[in-house]
């Protein structure tokens, strides 16, 4: 087996493409692959050149199959000398079973290398186990997000959509690296390219990197509180004319009193805190999502006046609910650029990817009336 290098690879001259490297685990799951790969293709078909390169990695360059059946072939094996800029690993179901020493080592070598580290789904669990998220904030699909801060407690898992700390960038999975690859994007060259991204791919908006999984609360607390699981659905499908308190514990035969207790032990809030909650929650999709004034979002998520839903907005989100208003991108410390590394080293020792992917994406794109629309300076 080729061992991995810990040199550095050749620097990046300026204007050369961004070179990134995914790495399929077996039973990976491939609408988040196609989630961050596809932003990187129309970025490129839009600028009208190559900014991106991308090459699919395997631990032995043979097919990998993912979570659905379907049996891809890697560009290369992952022992390859490959010169990457930023390396991700792609995990799906059974993450646990399927990271090996090999993984981990080959990781850690990655890291040394100073290329940027990421993760798709539940390939954080790879990046953590390798000790790579050591004192990094990071994020994982929801269903994982127990058992890996169990796992790896000096990692600092968090439930949002994105998370870019440093010279670390993890996705939660599904469609969510969809929106960090716009996010990254954005700052590598600007908010006009991502925004067309976002158009050809018919997002409704950019997600940004405080926006928040949405965990079942069935997940949460499994099937032993049927009676809270019932009083919350009520809730949230009430969220126009609120039912008060007492009358939702009469629709599942509990004492307001027994109600108050449930909320305390099992959510950590009170119950009238938990429906404003969800309240709340329901006007800042809104906000961001249609056109609606905020008079009428007050009004559909049950409150009497705007400037009470303005006071409780501010006090629950921090930022009144005009601010919502204003597409904002998170901010993150590192982009996806080159770092500046070292020169000096034998480029003959690294390969590049064969028959870029990027190029046949880009070179088949040139008859599309989108075609280096967007001007870059």
């Amino acid at each position: 087996m080729a061992m991995t290098s810990d040199r550095p690879a050749p620097p990046t001259a300026p204007d050369a493409p961004l070179r990134l490297g995914f790495l399929l685990m077996d039973n990976f799951t491939l609408i988040s692959l196609a989630s961050a790969v596809e932003p990187l293709r129309m970025a490129n078909q839009l600028a009208g050149r190559e900014l991106y390169q991308w090459t699919t990695l395997s631990t032995d360059g043979e097919a990998v199959r993912a979570s659905d059946g379907l049996l891809i072939t890697p560009d290369s094996s992952m022992h390859e000398p490959l010169a990457l800029d930023m390396v991700f690993v792609c995990g799906g179901v059974g993450i646990q079973r399927h990271v090996t020493r090999e993984h981990v080592l080959w990781l850690q070598a990655q890291a040394r290398q100073s290329r940027r580290i990421g993760a798709l789904c539940t390939g954080s669990w790879a990046l953590a186990k390798a000790g790579l998220l050591d004192g990094y904030e990071c994020s994982i699909h929801w269903e994982f997000q127990a058992a890996a801060q169990e796992a790896y407690p000096r990692a600092t898992l968090t439930t949002r959509l994105f998370s870019i700390d440093r010279d670390r960038a993890t996705a939660s999975g599904g469609t969510a690296p969809l929106d960090m690859m716009l996010t990254l994007i954005s700052r590598d060259h600007s908010r006009e390219l991502s925004a067309a991204i976002s158009d050809m791919f018919i997002c409704d908006r950019m997600r940004g990197e405080q926006d928040q999984q949405r965990v079942p609360l069935r997940h949460v607390l499994g099937t032993s509180q049927p009676k809270l699981l019932e009083i919350v659905a009520l809730m949230e499908a009430n969220l126009e004319e609120p039912i008060a308190l007492d009358e939702l514990a009469n629709y599942v035969n509990v004492s307001r009193r027994q109600l108050e207790r449930l909320f305390q032990k099992y959510l950590s809030c009170s119950p009238s805190r938990y429906y404003l909650k969800l309240r709340l929650t329901r006007a800042r999709q809104l906000l961001r999502q249609t056109s609606m004034s905020i008079i009428e979002i007050a009004s559909v998520c049950g409150f009497v006046s705007t400037p009470h839903f303005s006071k409780c907005y501010r006090e629950y989100f921090g930022t009144p609910p005009r601010d919502e208003r204003v597409t904002r991108l998170a901010s993150a410390t590192v982009t996806l650029t080159p770092a500046n590394l070292a020169a000096g080293n034998e480029d003959d020792a690294y390969v590049a990817p064969r028959a870029s992917s990027a190029m046949q994406a880009l070179a088949q794109a040139q008859g599309e009336p989108t075609y280096a629309s967007v001007h870059l300076g």
